[in-house]
């Protein structure tokens, strides 16, 4: 008899997770070849959870229980285990049933669901990630329902069906639990999977940045190299745990190195190890990460560089299997001034000074001059990473820690790519809502260059003006250089937000005020006009009018402007300058203080740099140009903009006219898994009319006769035009002719277009009505891979093309949203009344955004839409062409259980 064979293994169901205490652990599908691992794994199980899991005692596996438990045919019956190392720690199957409760085949849509976690791993979160991973793949084989049978006694596990958000029935029947899951997400299944996933990933990084014992691998026997100044650091900056020195090269006599105890291996150490610094050349990185899982280490940072893709992609694999996260490779290190760590794992000389930024960067020379100027001008840090080539540890994963730190007051990023903008934009979005302000410089995002040599490369293919806008809309701001980086941080780490744009200048010099006012115009600031003090003015006077400012209600924000006043005699003890510099810190603090107005205080100096530290130590941020505290000031009052609107984020309307079965028809008849199929012009007149939105019929022509048989029927005056693909967004080629009021004028027009441009074959003319006029505008929507769906609008023709005057936001959208996105782009007093024109019917435009959004949302079918024209007339809108293009939907990853993203 023929044995059936072993089904094709579902390597995509493989993933690294986050555990909820920080670590991480694999999940794959169980198979044939984990026979013995099971065995072990049962025999580390409790006899009390093998109770519950059996509802019986069940001292063993028999091996028929064996073989069933690890042969799968990956659609009726399926089992996962989750993995650290070659042990099992978990394991989770599912087998369809019927309405009976008896085993079944597909399409039966229920499956009976059991779990089974080794009890030193309890309290981990891995039933509950285990049950999202089985969950998105029964609902891949065509599973809509979970059920469980539980002893009532088993309240831990009955916890982790009801906590998962799914809906849900219960009753109890025969002495036991019995439960129905509706495998469908929901909001509350999506806020429960973010939540859990926000909470495991910061905790991964915690346990990165307040170790309790540090290693350093590759600690030189001599001072110089990287060993020796990790070392050095952590001992010079206090810190707070314990720190072994390793060299693997030690005479096995050798105790101490460098002021801390030596071992030859990590294994060698006695007592588990948080963190380890490798600080070893690339060609034995993966040696030391072996010897650390070997070791039991909770996470990696890797210093070398020259790790290609194939070799990072190794080291995580191995890591990651540990149990291990990594920061690296290329990283320059980890610091965190929390007087509870003091941890410099770096190869930076001190521990920089506490403060409220927190910051991350790829790149090492970034970081290193970011944390030059802070200690320049007298500003501290919370916690630094430095991620190098980012193969493990990313931007996603700090913005994660940072959302609930409380030391943390401002996220600084330097970033070379944005690798998951759908998740970026998430927890971005999430982070600055909550209060904590996420500043961004995006490296070589106008060179059109790859990323360097072994860094990650960004999923999908935003354009950058798409991504830029996306972080806008999601509250991120965007700095063009790492100096306005740490401008804006500065600000934002110790000053509150303006509530408004109104700026008040106080200064002791009439041409610095005046550039200060030219400046906060050409930010978009309303600046009250400067008050000048005059050339002789002391502190007292400084801030005697500070105060004032601060006290008058007409006043958003302060910008204190000063220089240097004249002495013939500079540098005594009567200088003026030496003065006002002894003077003027404490005089602008007490007018703070005794103000307390919530008003945020800048101040721009020239030639007065020793100004800086002493007004950073009291919260009050120095700029050396009017220009740099001012440009800060309008991120700062761009932002407090957003998180009122992020307070207030609008409605979506309910649209019940909306036919979504007449558009679903289409859409789904017209689709080829092989392949992206535009609609023709009938379908797509139909799926746009189901939605309401208002396209204008267009009469195929084939030739002259066709052409006036189609005006009679709609009526003069009409419009011809071709449709060749060639001839698209060129009216300059004279493709379109308007206003044709007679058929003679249409046949007229007929020969001349053709002899113009070429067989009407080619051509493909149409007819359609005259619309009214109005401002001629393009409407599209796409979904990119990286970013989701987005909605794009800007005005047509060849100058809004020319000079990218388009503006952007992912869907889905709210009405807020798409008032915010017509009044984006830079031509937008076209729609207004412009130079006394008469204002045209946004309100119609913003309807048929808010529809083509609904179509986008409720069909993933829909690769793109292109509405082009639309023409909004003073009453009404009119789309005079439209594309659709159809494909089989992309994965929606952020829909689907949590998962560590491969590199």
């Amino acid at each position: 008899m023929r044995t059936p064979a072993q089904p094709p293994y579902p390597a995509h169901w493989e993933a690294d997770v986050v555990l909820r205490d920080g670590g991480t652990a694999r999940l794959r599908p169980i198979t044939p070849a984990d026979a013995d691992r099971l065995v072990a794994f049962y025999e580390r199980v409790s006899d009390e959870s093998k109770y519950y899991r059996f509802f019986a005692p069940y001292p063993r596996l028999s091996d028929r229980d064996v073989h069933r438990f690890t042969h799968h045919d990956y659609v009726d019956r399926v089992g996962l285990a989750a993995t650290v190392g070659d042990e099992i720690i978990a394991v989770v199957r599912y087998d369809r049933i019927d309405e009976h409760g008896r085993a079944a085949a597909a399409p039966a849509d229920r499956a009976e669901v059991a779990f089974l976690v080794q009890d030193a791993h309890q309290g981990r979160g891995l039933a509950s990630v285990l049950l999202e991973h089985l969950a998105a793949v029964a609902r891949e084989r065509g599973i809509r329902r979970f059920e469980a049978e539980l002893l009532p006694a088993n309240t831990r596990m009955a916890k982790v069906f009801t906590d998962a958000g799914y809906s849900q029935r219960r009753s109890f029947a025969d002495g036991s639990l019995h439960l129905t899951l509706d495998l469908e997400p929901t909001a509350r299944s999506l806020a429960v999977m973010r939540a859990r996933e926000q909470r495991a990933e910061a905790r991964s990084v915690r346990r990165l940045l307040a170790p309790a014992s540090v290693a350093v691998v590759g600690v030189g026997r001599r001072p110089g190299g990287a060993g020796r100044a990790v070392l050095a650091g952590l001992l010079a900056g206090g810190f707070t745990g314990s720190v072994h020195a390793v060299n693997a090269a030690l005479p096995e006599s050798t105790t101490e190195l460098g002021g801390a105890p030596a071992h030859r291996r990590v294994t060698d150490i006695d007592g588990p190890v948080d963190l380890a610094v490798l600080a070893v050349p690339a060609s034995r990185v993966a040696g030391a990460v072996a010897d650390c899982a070997r070791a039991g280490v909770a996470g990696l940072l890797v210093l070398a560089a020259g790790h290609d893709r194939e070799q990072q992609r190794e080291l995580v694999r191995l890591a990651r299997s540990h149990g291990m996260r990594i920061v690296g490779p290329n990283a320059f290190g980890l610091i965190n001034t929390d007087p509870e760590v003091r941890l410099n794992a770096s190869p930076a000389p001190r521990l920089p000074a506490a403060g409220r930024i927190g910051l991350f960067t790829q790149s090492a020379a970034i970081g290193i001059a970011v944390l030059d100027e802070l200690a320049r001008r007298g500003a501290g840090l919370s916690t630094f990473v430095s991620a190098g080539n980012r193969a493990d540890l990313s931007g996603n994963d700090l913005l994660q820690y940072w959302d609930d730190d409380p030391a943390t007051g401002v996220a600084l990023m330097y970033l070379e790519s944005v690798g998951n903008p759908r998740k970026f934009t998430r927890i971005a979005r999430r982070t600055a809502a909550a209060g904590t302000p996420v500043v961004v410089v995006r490296g070589g995002r106008h060179s059109g260059g790859a990323p360097p040599h072994g860094h990650a490369v960004p999923a999908g293919h935003a354009s950058e003006a798409t991504v830029s806008a996306l972080l806008g809309q999601a509250g991120v701001i965007e700095a063009d250089t790492a100096t306005e980086l740490l401008d804006i941080g500065l600000l934002l780490a110790h000053q509150p937000l303006p509530q408004g744009p109104r700026v008040a200048v106080v200064s002791n010099a009439e041409a610095l005020g005046l550039v200060t006012h030219d400046a906060c115009r050409a930010h978009r600031l309303r600046p009250l006009d400067p008050q000048g003090l005059g050339p002789t003015a002391r502190p007292a006077d400084f801030g005697a009018a500070l105060a004032a400012a601060l006290a008058d209600p007409g006043v958003d924000a302060v910008v204190v402007a000063v220089v240097p006043t004249v002495s013939e005699t500079p540098g005594t003890a009567g200088d003026p300058t030496a003065r006002l510099l002894a003077d003027l810190a404490p005089a602008l603090g007490t007018a703070l203080a005794d103000a307390a107005t919530g008003k945020p205080v800048v101040v721009a100096q020239l030639a007065l740099d020793e100004l800086a530290t002493a007004l950073t130590a009291r919260g009050i941020p120095v700029y050396p140009s009017a220009e740099r505290a001012v440009r800060a000031l309008a991120k700062a009052v761009g932002h407090a903009e957003w998180r009122a609107s992020a307070a207030h984020p609008g409605e979506q309307p309910a649209f019940t006219d909306i036919d979504e079965d007449a558009a679903a028809e289409h859409v789904v008849t017209a689709l080829d898994p092989r392949r992206t199929v535009t609609l023709n012009h009938v379908a797509t007149h139909r799926v746009l009319t189901a939605y309401g939105i208002p396209l204008l019929p267009a009469h195929p022509a084939p030739d002259a006769r066709a052409a006036v048989a189609a005006a009679r029927r709609i009526g003069f005056p009409v419009a011809l035009k071709t449709t060749a693909p060639r001839l698209r967004h060129r009216p300059d080629l004279g493709g379109v002719r308007l206003d044709l009021t007679t058929e003679g004028e249409l046949r007229r027009a007929y020969a001349e277009l053709t002899r113009q441009l070429g067989d009407p074959a080619e051509l493909r003319p149409v007819v359609q009505r005259m619309a009214p006029r109005g401002v001629d505008t393009v409407v599209r929507a796409t979904v990119d891979p990286a970013v989701g769906a987005v909605l794009s609008f800007g005005l047509a023709g060849a100058p809004a093309e020319l000079l990218g005057d388009v503006a952007h936001r992912l869907l889905p959208v709210t009405d807020r949203d798409v008032r915010e996105l017509v009044r984006a782009i830079r031509a937008a007093p076209m729609l207004f009344g412009w130079r006394g024109a008469r204002p045209v019917d946004t309100a119609a435009l913003e309807e048929t955004l808010l529809r083509l959004g609904r179509l986008l949302d409720d069909r993933p079918e829909i690769a793109a839409v292109e509405l082009e024209p639309v023409v909004v007339a003073p009453h009404g809108v009119t789309v005079l062409g439209a594309t659709i293009r159809v494909a089989s939907p992309p994965p929606r990853l952020d829909l689907g259980p949590r998962r560590l993203p491969a590199f």
